[in-house]
């Protein structure tokens, strides 16, 4: 039986073990007293591989059950050396088990101190997991995205709730061109260490990408870290001096709470996300809580988005395309259609687009659904063309996917996959696109309309910088919002608005299409101004390829009121 440390003993324990946990970085610390052959082993070692305790007697026995059979051997003869005096250290790799069963490749190194006579006392050292990257960022000395992500994914396997939050600058990329990256590294640094020192601690603060960071807290409510960010963003709105500069800046934040588990943590990320980009696209940098909206009946919504999310990797599983038609705004004949995503399944039935689409789109998987969506609608359209040989499809893309570099390649390839005519392919951008850069846009845009795919812009008007986008790039079709129409029985001054916009696309050389036609007042009201297409519910509601296509089959030409 184990001789029983006292408490004096583990104190000094704790205190050694801490220490040593400051400058182990990115590795693992254990630390033995071996009189008492008590020892303290790093938490995340104790998680990954489902080990008893963090305190554990004996515990190179407990380990070495960890260890891969043909590894064990010279990991027992190794540390049987150490404890009888026969080497002063070890320095060795081997494979160790996780709590899934997988195995990870270690490096393992300690090292014995002595009393002045000689007498062990303590062992300890790291062991360094090869599977995980280096998980500190080396500007500012915090944890990293992957440190952030495995924290992560230990919280949701342990079940503890916890609290996540991302605050971010705003307008970095400004700052550096201004003042120069030196000073814009020494902003990132100040405000890791505010964060770490005034929210968290080093073990909860996280630097992600860019401007952006990260903190977990288990011991703070979602009221505490909404408070504490009005604190920061005070502190940073009056300003900080950097090389005798005073900068001021402003700041975004998105916060959620972990409580349900049957999530993984990319869902939980693009979570954050949705709220860090609320906050900073729509309010002005206010903190903005992933369940500010929800109701009793919501409270499923992250799993809810994480089956959804999980569906892409799993053949697209639950995904399916509805089709609006677009007509010609003078004969009303169909000449095209809008494919709309849609998900449902057993559980949650048909889940409403506007709740999964703009949350997908900022997800990293987003644009190997958004070529699954383009391949879907091209051969859906392939047969409608049989019928109507001027059909034009068209598919909304994301921001995320024409970011991509080889975005233009996807399209071709799917093109050419399919067999289909470009100019029968219609792809549709939105007022967002302005969050790319301009030139990255232009370029795209430009090498599309070259191999004759056309561009429309969707949603005209509903942005800031709309105007700026259809004088900046060459688009073939400006889509009207259907907000602008809907009164333009009664209001003069829609009106005057629509007559406005379409003599703007006509400046540019661009068809117009009017969203949202509801009845037969508007459909005449706008066919005097001289536009292309209409699209809305007087014609038909978004409808399933085999409806549609019978509706086809049932009189081709005329597609009024469908």
């Amino acid at each position: 039986m184990e001789k029983e440390i006292t408490q004096e003993a583990k104190r000094r324990l704790d205190s050694l073990f801490e220490a040593f946990s400051i400058v182990g970085d990115d590795t693992h610390v254990f630390l033995c007293n071996m009189q008492y052959d008590y020892s303290r082993w790093s938490k995340k070692l104790v998680e990954t591989f489902g080990l008893p305790s963090e305190y554990m007697y004996n515990a190179a026995a407990v380990w070495e059950k960890h260890i891969h059979p043909d590894d064990r051997k010279a990991y027992h003869d190794g540390m049987n050396a150490v404890f009888t005096g026969k080497l002063l250290g070890h320095d060795m790799q081997y494979r160790a088990k996780r709590v899934d069963g997988e195995y990870d490749l270690c490096t393992c190194r300690g090292i014995v101190v002595s009393y002045a006579d000689g007498q062990p006392l303590y062992f300890g050292g790291a062991i360094r997991n090869h599977s995980q990257r280096s998980q500190i960022d080396a500007l500012t000395g915090l944890r990293n995205q992957y440190g952030f992500f495995s924290d992560l994914q230990s919280h949701i396997l342990n079940k503890r709730p916890v609290r996540i939050g991302m605050a971010g600058i705003g307008k970095l990329t400004e700052i550096n061109e201004v003042y120069g990256y030196n000073v814009g590294n020494k902003l990132l640094q100040y405000f890791g260490r505010y964060l770490m020192d005034n929210v968290t601690d080093r073990s909860g603060t996280y630097r992600l990408d860019g401007s952006r960071f990260a903190i977990i807290s288990d011991k703070r409510d979602e009221k505490e870290l909404a408070d504490l960010y009005e604190v920061l963003r005070s502190h940073f709105r009056k300003g900080i001096k950097v090389d005798d500069l005073q900068i001021m800046l402003e700041l975004n934040a998105g916060m959620l709470s972990l409580e349900d588990f049957n999530v993984d943590d990319q869902t939980v990320y693009s979570c954050l996300n949705f709220a860090y980009d609320e906050s900073k696209r729509n309010r002005h940098g206010d903190m903005v809580s992933f369940h500010n909206e929800l109701t009793d009946d919501n409270r499923k919504r992250i799993e809810k988005l994480h089956t959804i999310r999980s569906s892409i990797s799993q053949d697209f599983r639950g995904f399916y395309l509805v089709y609006q038609p677009v007509v010609n705004a003078e004969t009303e004949e169909l000449i095209g259609a809008e494919a709309l995503l849609r998900w449902k399944n057993e559980e949650y039935g048909v889940v409403p687009p506007d709740l999964f689409i703009p949350f997908l789109e900022m997800d990293p998987l987003f644009p190997e659904l958004g070529e699954w969506i383009m391949e879907t609608a091209i051969k859906d359209a392939q047969k409608l063309m049989q019928y109507i040989p001027g059909f034009v499809i068209n598919v909304n893309l994301s921001y995320a996917q024409m970011e991509k570099t080889d975005f233009t390649n996807v399209v071709w390839n799917v093109i050419r996959r399919t067999g289909f005519p470009s100019k029968h392919l219609c792809l549709e951008v939105t007022e967002r696109c302005r969050l790319l850069d301009m030139e990255l846009l232009n370029n795209v845009i430009v090498a599309l309309r070259a191999g004759g795919v056309r561009v429309a812009l969707d949603d005209f008007g509903t942005g800031f910088s709309s105007i700026g986008l259809i004088k900046s790039l060459p688009f073939d079709t400006i889509k009207i919002d259907r907000g602008f129409v809907l009164e333009i029985e009664q209001d003069e001054k829609e009106k005057r608005l629509l007559n406005c916009f379409t003599d703007l696309a006509g400046t540019f050389g661009a068809n117009v299409c009017v969203e949202g036609i509801e009845t037969c007042g508007m459909r005449d009201i706008i066919q005097d101004y001289g536009v292309h297409s209409f699209q809305g519910y007087y014609y038909s509601k978004p409808l399933a390829i085999e409806n549609l296509l019978n509706k086809v089959k049932e009189g081709a030409g005329c597609f009024k009121q469908l």
